[in-house]
Order: C-alpha cells, then structure tokens, then sequence
C-alpha cells in the first residue's frame, strides 16, 4: 500500500474503527479459545474444529490488517465543517443528466462507498469527473458505454 490518505467521512471512520475493535475484543478471543480447545481433542489432521477454526483465525488476523493500515492513514473529514462552491470530499452533489434525470452522489472515501445510498467514492470516475468542478458546470463523465455529459445542479456539505 502507499503512503496516500485515506480520506473518510466520520461515520465511515468510525464504522471501520468498530469493525477493528469487534473482531479485536470479541470475534478473535472466541476463536482462539475454540482452537485452543479442538488442539487439546489430540488428532489435529482430521480435526474441523480445529482446521476450520485456524483458517477463520488467519482470516481474521488479515482483516484486523487491513483495517489497522486504513485507519492509520485516515484523514477524518467532516462534511458539516466544509464551505465552498466547488466539489470537494465529502459534498453532496446533485447532477442532472442528458435525460433530465436528477443523480444526488456524496462523496465518500474507498472504504465507505455504498451505490445503494448514493454514496461514491472519491476515487471512482464519477467523483474524479465532478471534483473541482462548481454549480452550473458541464462535465463529461467517462463511461464503458461512452461519455455522459451531466450538469452540476447543487453543491452542499451535510
């Protein structure tokens, strides 16, 4: 991984904080007393308790990982706290399309990305499209089928 920010709105860095401290304090020490007990059983080849228990242990180690780096390299940014007139992380944008359809987009970090909540990370091409951009402007949205070209109807921070 590099040495970037990992840009996250509150909500998203205290999602991944309660991941890390779940798995930490409740979900690792279960399973350490579960394996602990299935090696006590003798045979541990044949044993799934045992064999199920040290891949779910490795797993969880990796994610606990992950997690500890994403969250070292957040940078917390809170929406509420952001004026502007330009898109910026963490704003609320709306867009109409070519259509006249209305798309409401927040821009999220990686880890917070959610399409069914309308919330996009900073990182996809939507995002990297609309940022630095201000109301009123056109923008070519870069797309498999082709370019879209959107308006930026509103800008808000909440």
């Amino acid at each position: 991984m590099s040495d970037e920010k990992n840009y996250m709105t509150p909500e998203g860095f205290e999602k991944l904080r309660a991941e890390y401290q779940h798995l930490l304090s409740a979900e690792r020490p279960k399973l350490v007393e579960t394996v602990a007990w299935a090696a006590s059983n003798g045979d541990r080849s044949e044993n799934a308790d045992y064999i199920y228990g040290k891949r779910r242990l490795r797993e969880i180690d990796s994610r606990l990982r992950f997690l500890k780096t994403r969250l070292e390299k957040s940078e917390v940014v809170d929406p509420k706290t952001l004026k502007g007139t330009s898109v910026v992380f963490g704003a609320t944008v709306t867009i109409e399309d070519e259509e006249g359809e209305r798309h409401v987009y927040q821009i999220v970090g990686e880890d917070e990305f959610n399409v069914a909540q309308k919330k996009i990370s900073w990182k996809s091409p939507v995002a990297k499209a609309l940022l630095g951009k201000k109301r009123g402007d056109e923008v070519v949205i870069k797309k498999p089928a082709g370019d879209e070209i959107v308006v930026i109807e509103n800008i808000e921070f909440k």
